[in-house]
């Protein structure tokens, strides 16, 4: 190991991103008491800067200010220091992202936010580069000038801090309407997005542009309520869109966070655990939906791919890969042509160039090409003349020859924290495809997080927020209850082990006893007995990831259909009714708060099935129950002679197998029909 010539008090962290200033000569501390204390007990304000390791600007910040010794200077004598990873803390981020927000009309990361020692801000930004540039101010002009206001403007910094301060309060307070909730309410949202669609490229709206998953999957339920084709064909061009461009890893797997042009080619090439949740679920059900194998395919290879690079041997899932490596953003992930003649030789690299957009000139920096498929497989077959299977099959050779040759590359840096909420999101995912895939492999997967997450990030009945090198701490936030909730009810529904049903339970009750807001309604992001900060919001609002809110209310849904406990219903309609007006003028904002409301107006079903969990006749009706789209479900099971699971799931009380027969029995408003005991009786009651 080198010396280092600085090392400052994040030394002692476990967050990637944290450690990654360690040392740096800033004299960085991490959010907590030492920092807070000292900050008052001095009278100065507090620099707060926040970011994440993946962030590629972030890394810029810190080599061009933070590593920069008379920036530092000038940082340790005006300031006291924070450093905080939004993935660790999101109710810090939330909070002064949206002042930030509220000060410069956008926001991003790193973001650099000026607190009075009371912690209010006062002022903010996100990059600032080392000297004056493009209309940006440097970094140490910003610096001197907040320095010297604090100073000698005191009065001016207060009146500020106090009124940001009280617009923050007033933030996300929403109440919930006597007004219906109707299926006009999906039909107000759904025009609203279709108006915006891209309809050469999918997506949303102009570059850049991010994998828009939860809109996508509202797109198919609204799909299955009203059998519009305009749903489905909006769905599919932007899955087929997004799959065939460079945002899309072609040869390991995966989605990076965003594109940074209209037409999904040139990643930003972070690759986010949440973002390949969202976005495997979304291709399984278009896959359940329309029964196209190149679905399963993206999402196989999705899954495989976090197998293989982003599990941890315990069974968690780690965060994020960096889109840098060797310093420079994409290098893990381009070639040029020459590399590629190099591996395949003239003849296969001519195929395999011409199908994925590989040129002499290249389609990004310094004449390098990043993988995309602008024209489909038949077509270019036909151009050469060749067999589509026989072009397929060489295709796929050269595609695991330049996968093992980019094995030996130096990788990407990876944030192998553990997040309970991320992992509930990729939990969920890798459920969903054992029963719709059929594939034990992903239940065993999914099982393992599953188990590992109960023993390590749920302690005396709380969640935790993060787990590394052994260790868990932070207090869950929302999103890390409804995520984790979600998860273990679809694990549930792809086991029937019943520890999974009540973890799940349980888990919502403290949810509910920690986070509900009995006058106001909703969820609070932090519980009863957090940190205090200066305010206490609630998230509705979709961003990356989808609002706790909106998963606590599908998961909570769920709940109900398998316990008729009448408080989940009235929690999860709640939520609704708060945010009905505004869920209808803003859909893009609200891709899961609409599925939840799909949800409710619904007629779920819910399907019983009396069977040996292990026997072939239980693994045949679970397959059929899966082989179609029916996103508004639950499944439950138990074998004929297991009284626990009658008393513990209501939806299975009271019924029996019918002439000693494995029997599905498929209900609807505790309604049930004619119990079924073939595999054709039951298609026949889901469709009836």
């Amino acid at each position: 190991m080198t010396d280092q010539k600085h090392t400052n008090r994040l030394i002692n962290e476990t967050s990637p991103y944290l450690l990654q200033h360690a040392h740096n000569p800033v004299d960085w501390y991490p959010w907590g008491p030492e920092a807070l204390v000292r900050a008052r007990a001095e009278d100065k304000p507090i620099l707060l800067s926040i970011g994440y390791s993946a962030c590629h600007w972030c890394h810029v910040m810190e080599h061009e200010s933070f590593e920069n010794e008379e920036i530092a200077r000038i940082m340790n004598e005006n300031f006291v220091c924070i450093k905080v990873d939004r993935e660790e803390r999101p109710d810090l981020d939330s909070i002064y992202m949206n002042a930030v927000q509220m000060m410069t009309g956008h926001g991003g990361w790193p973001m650099t936010m000026f607190l009075t020692p009371e912690l209010k801000p006062f002022y903010g930004g996100t990059y600032y580069p080392p000297a004056d540039r493009q209309g940006l101010p440097g970094f140490p002009r910003v610096l001197l000038t907040i320095a010297d206001s604090y100073e000698n403007r005191r009065h001016d910094i207060l009146s500020s801090a106090d009124a940001i301060t009280g617009e923050l309060r007033k933030m996300n307070r929403f109440h919930a309407t006597d007004e219906m909730l109707t299926t006009e309410v999906l039909n107000q949202a759904f025009s609203a997005l279709a108006s915006s669609f891209d309809r050469v490229n999918g997506g949303f709206g102009h570059a850049p542009k991010f994998p828009p998953s939860m809109a996508l999957m509202f797109f198919l339920r609204y799909y299955n309520r009203t059998n519009s084709p305009a749903s489905l064909e909006m769905a599919e061009l932007t899955l087929d869109k997004m799959a065939a461009g460079g945002m899309y890893d072609h040869l390991g797997g995966g989605f990076a966070r965003y594109s940074v042009d209209a037409h999904w080619l040139v990643p930003h090439f972070e690759k986010m655990l949440y973002d390949n949740a969202l976005l495997a679920r979304i291709y399984l059900y278009a896959y359940q939906a329309t029964g196209k194998q190149s679905y399963r395919r993206v999402a196989e290879e999705i899954l495989e791919y976090i197998i293989r690079d982003m599990t941890d041997r315990t069974g968690g899932f780690y965060s994020a890969e960096d889109a840098d490596s060797e310093g420079e953003e994409g290098k893990f992930y381009v070639w040029t042509k020459a590399e590629v003649i190099d591996i395949l030789g003239e003849e296969d690299c001519q195929l395999f160039c011409d199908y994925f957009d590989v040129t002499e000139q290249g389609n990004f920096e310094h004449g390098k090409s990043i993988l995309n498929t602008p024209v489909k497989i038949e077509d270019v077959a036909r151009d050469k003349g060749i067999d589509v299977e026989e072009f397929a099959r060489r295709i796929e050779a050269a595609r695991k020859k330049l996968f093992y040759v980019r094995e030996e590359r130096v990788r990407p840096g990876r944030d192998e924290k553990i997040l309970a909420a991320w992992n509930g999101l990729m939990l969920t995912a890798f459920a969903e495809a054992a029963n719709i895939l059929g594939r034990d492999d992903y239940r065993a997967v999914a099982v393992k997080n599953a188990e590992f997450l109960l023993a390590n990030l749920v302690r005396n009945g709380r969640v935790l927020r993060t787990y590394k090198d052994g260790a868990a701490k932070l207090n869950g936030y929302l999103e890390d209850y409804a995520y984790l909730i979600e998860g273990l009810i679809a694990v549930y529904e792809a086991t029937f082990d019943l520890k999974f049903y009540e973890s799940a339970r349980g888990l919502a009750d403290t949810m509910i006893e920690q986070f509900w807001d009995e006058a106001d309604g909703g969820f609070f992001f932090t519980s009863a007995d957090h940190e205090e900060l200066i305010t206490r919001t609630k998230d509705y609002f979709d961003n990356a990831t989808p609002s706790g809110n909106s998963v606590a209310a599908i998961a909570l849904m769920k709940l109900r259909l398998l316990t008729e406990e009448s408080k989940y219903q009235r929690c999860a309609a709640t939520i609704l009714r708060t945010m009905r007006q505004t869920m209808a003028k803003y859909p893009s904002a609200f891709g899961y708060l609409l599925a939840a409301l799909d949800l409710y107006l619904s007629e779920p079903k819910e399907i019983a099935i009396i069977a040996e969990p292990d026997s072939h006749e239980a693994r045949s009706f679970i397959a059929e129950i899966y082989s179609r789209y029916l996103p508004n479900k639950v499944v439950a099971l138990r074998g004929p002679d297991d009284e626990r699971a009658a008393q513990l799931i209501k939806l299975l009380a009271d019924r029996s197998m019918i002439d000693g027969k494995p029997t599905v029995y498929v209900c609807r408003n505790y309604t049930c029909l004619a119990p079924a005991t073939t595999n054709e009786e039951v298609a026949e009651r889901l469709r009836e």
